[in-house]
């Protein structure tokens, strides 16, 4: 695990200008940066891995796909299911299956880096940069759109009145009766 820097040469901070210098310690900062893994532009290894390459090209099809097709319904957990179509929700919202729904979604987005970052870290696999690539994005869609549904769900736009909410199959916000 980790690589040997004095193979790939040293590298002085103070040879870099400030905006490249801020990038390259974002992507330190962030990622373990072998050069195996990472692509080169014009003879300069990329701050980050390909991976994370995938995953930030993930996050702004996530942040653009929600600012599309997502909307305020009040908690993250429907701002976020707002990403898919109402019919295809409509059996989820009335067994009130959301969190589940949520969980699967998470999931379909999770598992195939966790399955190929985890194979290569416990064998001797080492994927190429496509399968980095497409491993990642998936994850990075996931975590815009997460992060796009915590920014945009605002009580405060319906008055704090839960009866304002639209949700699909004709859903209403509600208390659950306590059992006694």
């Amino acid at each position: 695990m980790g690589h040997n820097q004095s193979e790939h040469g040293s590298f002085v901070w103070s040879d870099l200008d400030p905006y490249a210098g801020f990038i390259y310690a974002f992507g330190d900062l962030n990622c373990h940066t072998k050069a195996e893994r990472s692509w080169e532009i014009n003879g300069n290894q990329m701050p980050v891995c390909v991976r994370d390459v995938g995953i930030f090209l993930g996050l702004a099809i996530g942040g653009f796909l929600f600012s599309r097709k997502g909307f305020n319904r009040w908690t993250i957990k429907d701002t976020f299911l707002s990403l898919l179509p109402d019919n295809k929700l409509q059996s989820i919202y009335k067994n009130d299956r959301r969190m589940l729904a949520m969980l699967v979604i998470a999931a379909v987005a999770a598992i195939p880096i966790a399955i190929d970052g985890f194979t290569q870290m416990l064998t001797d696999y080492e994927s190429n940069a496509m399968m980095r690539l497409l491993t990642g994005t998936p994850f990075g869609v996931l975590i815009g759109a997460f992060m796009s549904a915590s920014f945009s769900a605002r009580p405060a736009f319906f008055q704090l009145d839960p009866a304002k909410v639209q949700l699909p199959s004709g859903s209403r916000f509600s208390m659950k009766a306590e059992e006694e």
